[in-house]
């Protein structure tokens, strides 16, 4: 498989993709604890079909220490003893609020009140925002078929400078 246009060598996507870099090393930079961001990154884009994501964000989990077993129950999170509260509440909101067309009102009470109930107002705003983020990188990797596979962690690290 090789994708319809390679953003990588796209002088004009080159440029997109440092800004968007940048965001995502902000996020990084949060008090979110970088296995939350991993796991949400990683469930966002199962739902999405993301295979390049999914390649992603598995492979730097693993690198920073992840657990197979809880990347590979990421999906199944409900029926998993391997997560915590706040890992729990933290995908119900990365669930919802990447499936906003599948319900009218967004994300719900209860799962606000959850993430709210774990996480404090900066990891809050660092969760919502990463949510927002690692979707609108699922749409681009989507739209352009973004073969996965092939993807080495750390590899986008010099983008980030």
């Amino acid at each position: 498989m090789e994708a319809r246009i390679n953003l990588f060598e796209n002088a004009f996507a080159a440029k997109f993709a440092k800004r968007f870099a940048g965001m995502s090393t902000l996020l990084e930079e949060s008090s979110l604890p970088k296995a939350t961001q991993e796991l949400v990154s990683l469930r966002a884009s199962q739902i999405n079909g993301c295979g390049f994501c999914a390649d992603m964000h598995t492979k730097e989990a693993e690198a920073a220490g992840e657990s197979s077993v809880r990347l590979h129950l990421v999906a199944a999170w409900r029926e998993a003893v391997v997560f915590t509260e706040a890992e729990r509440a933290a995908l119900a909101l990365v669930e919802e609020g990447t499936r906003l067309a599948d319900a009218h009102n967004g994300v719900s009470d209860e799962t606000w009140a959850k993430v709210r109930e774990h996480y404090d107002d900066d990891q809050v705003a660092a969760l919502v925002m990463l949510v927002a983020l690692i979707n609108a990188a699922n749409r681009l990797n989507v739209i352009v078929r973004n073969p996965a596979g092939s993807y080495r962690a750390g590899m986008f690290a010099g983008m980030k400078g």
